[in-house]
């Protein structure tokens, strides 16, 4: 099924609406996890309800699997991935490159998505007829860089820290052969790759709703997203993002 720009930004609105006024705020953190920092907003959890309200107002029968608020309707052939802020840990310390993050999965693949910064007033989203970008300089439709060569890519992670084992190994490895290396956004990284600005995006460990809105923002522009194995990204994992099949097969060599 096609989901219409409208609706999209619908959903960014809906978002917006509780998230920015409590950017730069003083609201409460909460932390999910007792072992380590793993932080939870009121922003995270009122945005997430106020896209939920969206999406059940205009499909009803749809499913919705959510990072704050649990899922309903998996059954559904078509169900909706939500990440209310996705870079949270940035959003608490006033970064403006986090995103909400809202994807469909249709038979088990992702067919649309949106990314959403509105501190920045940036809405990156694709449907059945593209990706586009819309935003301060005006609307265009997205496309990625034609890097085809590792000595010729920027790559970006999270953090490099996220690799354990056997895979930090692999991750230096790849990093070695890249042109430039950056650290640190989330979301707004793959948004960069599908906007040709970067290469190359490597995250381990990533859940439903980090990845999937990004899949076809990133696969209608022309890049390529797997786990690093060559497996769909659409149930997280290891996630490995590039701008053409050649960089893709380059970056995968460097990861087995």
């Amino acid at each position: 099924m096609d989901i219409s720009r409208d609706f999209m930004r619908r959903l960014a609105e809906a978002a917006a609406a509780e998230t920015l006024p409590r950017f730069r705020s003083e609201g409460a953190v909460v932390n999910k996890l007792t072992d380590s920092f793993d932080p939870v907003t009121e922003a995270d959890r009122q945005a997430e309800l106020a896209i939920r309200q969206v999406i059940g107002a205009e499909f009803p029968d749809h499913g919705i699997l959510g990072e704050e608020h649990g899922s309903e309707n998996l059954d559904s052939s078509h169900v909706w991935v939500i990440d209310p802020i996705d870079g949270t840990r940035a959003f608490i310390s006033g970064l403006p490159v986090w995103g909400t993050l809202v994807g469909l999965v249709e038979d088990g693949d992702a067919v649309a998505g949106m990314m959403s910064q509105p501190f920045t007033g940036e809405l990156f989203y694709a449907n059945a007829s593209g990706a586009y970008y819309e935003g301060p300089g005006g609307a265009r439709k997205l496309a990625t860089r034609n890097t085809t060569s590792l000595a010729e890519a920027t790559l970006f992670t999270t953090t490099p820290a996220l690799f354990e084992g056997p895979l930090r190994d692999l991750y230096d490895r790849l990093e070695s052969k890249a042109r430039l290396a950056r650290y640190g956004t989330d979301c707004y990284a793959f948004a960069m790759l599908a906007a040709g600005h970067v290469d190359i995006v490597v995250d381990p460990g990533l859940k439903p709703y980090d990845i999937v809105a990004l899949i076809p923002i990133i696969e209608k522009a022309g890049g390529i997203v797997t786990t690093f194995n060559g497996g769909p990204a659409e149930k997280g994992g290891d996630i490995l993002a590039a701008a053409t099949p050649e960089l893709h097969a380059a970056a995968m060599a460097e990861l087995r």
